[in-house]
C-alpha cells in the first residue's frame, strides 16, 4: 500500500511541476533568434497552394488510381475484423462549386463497367474531404460517406441504411505511357 502511495505521489509531483512550468520551461531554440520554434517558422515558410492549385492536386492524385486498403463494420459501437479492399479510379472531373464526378471501375462477378460517381468536395484547409449523401446504387441501400484524401492515403467513415463503418488505405498512380 506504501509503495502504491508514492508512485501516485511521485506522478502527482510530476503532473504538477509540468502545468506549474510556464511556457518558457519547454522553449525550443529558434531559428532566428526569436520566439518562434524552428519548427514554426519552417511551417511558415512553406508556401500555400492556391484553390486551383489545391484541386488540380487532387484531380492528379485520383485520376488513374487505386485505393488498396481495408475497412471494417462498425456494430454496436465495436469494430470487426478488417477486411481488404481495392477502388480504382479512372478520371475526376469538377462539374461546378464543390460538385465533382469520379469515373470508378467496378468489378464484381461478370460485371466490369466504369460509372460516375457524384460527389461533394470540401476541404479542410489544405485536404479534400469527399462526400457522397444517400446515394442509391442499384436497388440497395443508400451509402453516404465522408472521405478525407492526405498525400497518397484516404480514410474514411461510410454508412447504408442500418450498417456502416470505416476505410483506409493508400493511393497508387498507374504507370503513365512513355511516349
Amino acid at each position: 500500500m506504501r509503495d502504491i502511495r508514492t508512485i501516485r505521489g511521485i506522478l502527482i509531483l510530476i503532473i504538477t511541476a509540468v502545468f506549474a512550468c510556464d511556457h518558457e520551461c519547454f522553449a525550443q531554440e529558434t531559428k532566428d533568434g526569436g520566439d518562434k520554434p524552428k519548427e514554426a517558422t519552417a511551417a511558415k515558410e512553406k508556401p500555400k497552394l492556391t484553390q486551383e492549385e489545391l484541386e488540380a492536386k487532387f484531380k492528379a492524385t485520383l485520376t488513374d488510381a487505386t485505393l488498396t486498403g481495408r475497412w471494417c463494420l462498425v456494430n454496436k459501437g465495436k469494430l470487426t475484423p478488417e477486411k481488404e479492399d481495392k477502388y480504382t479510379i479512372v478520371s475526376v472531373s469538377k462539374i461546378q462549386g464543390d460538385s465533382w464526378v469520379l469515373r470508378a471501375r467496378i468489378q464484381y462477378g461478370k460485371v466490369d463497367v466504369v460509372a460516375p460517381v457524384p460527389v461533394q468536395v470540401k476541404w479542410a484547409g489544405d485536404t479534400p474531404v469527399m462526400i457522397v449523401d444517400k446515394l442509391t446504387l442499384g436497388e440497395g441501400a443508400a451509402y453516404s460517406a465522408r472521405v478525407l484524401v492526405y498525400e497518397n492515403t484516404y480514410a474514411g467513415t461510410w454508412s447504408a441504411g442500418d450498417h456502416g463503418g470505416l476505410l483506409n488505405g493508400a493511393i497508387t498512380q498507374a504507370e503513365k505511357e512513355k511516349q
